[in-house]
């Protein structure tokens, strides 16, 4: 298991190793597939389907490995509507635009998180803001989860973040029913403990 500082770390690791290499997280804008994975769960679990969704990303999104992660495992599924919700600067990055249009995913470009949520949003997450961004002349608050946002969502939306959390969330938003984000750490476990006992049930003669 391999968290890295340089993007493209864990694959590289792969490539000369005689064991299974997990990604715990590569760079400040690589990937993060474990997270994804105990995402999609945490969607279905809540949803109960993957497909016909309306996500939205927010945050400091070029950065967010997280938020690449999931836009990247989204774009498998069938009507995926994905919203992505930062400053023009911290703007999701052409790699996984490129991805989603050669999956023909619909997707827009927006800095203004109102626009989204309360029209057609129904899981919504939260991209963290903090990790490896230490851009303070950008403001980010603007895109901060609060009462006033919780009052523009649809009842059955979903909260979701990587935690930890900063000031993004407002703690009055935990005992809201539609905050997901620890129930989503919940599943982190279960997930996790599927993908090691999957490669350790694995032959070795097939690795």
């Amino acid at each position: 298991m391999l968290r890295h500082h340089e993007e493209g770390g864990g694959k590289r690791a792969a490539a000369v190793s005689a064991v299974p290499v997990i990604n715990a997280g590569d760079g400040t804008g690589g990937q993060h597939p474990t997270q994804a994975l105990l995402d999609l769960y945490t969607i279905w679990n809540e949803c109960h389907t993957l497909d016909g969704l309306s996500v939205a990303l927010i945050g400091a999104l070029d950065h967010g490995r997280t938020a690449r992660s999931l836009a990247y495992l989204l774009g498998k599924f069938e009507r995926i509507k994905l919203y992505f919700i930062a400053p023009q600067e911290m703007q999701i990055r052409p790699d996984i635009l490129a991805y989603l249009d050669e999956h023909d995913v619909s997707y827009e470009l927006l800095t203004d998180a109102t626009k989204a949520l309360p029209r057609s949003t129904w899981c919504t997450r939260r991209a963290s803001t903090g990790t490896g961004c230490k851009r303070t002349d950008v403001n980010l608050a603007r895109y901060n989860i609060d009462a006033q946002v919780l009052g523009t969502l649809k009842p059955d939306a979903i909260i979701m973040h990587p935690l930890p959390r900063s000031v993004e969330i407002d703690q009055a938003v935990d005992t809201d029913p539609r905050a997901a984000y620890f129930r989503q750490a919940r599943n982190g476990l279960t997930v996790r403990m599927a993908l090691l006992a999957m490669l350790f049930d694995q032959d070795p003669s097939h690795s």
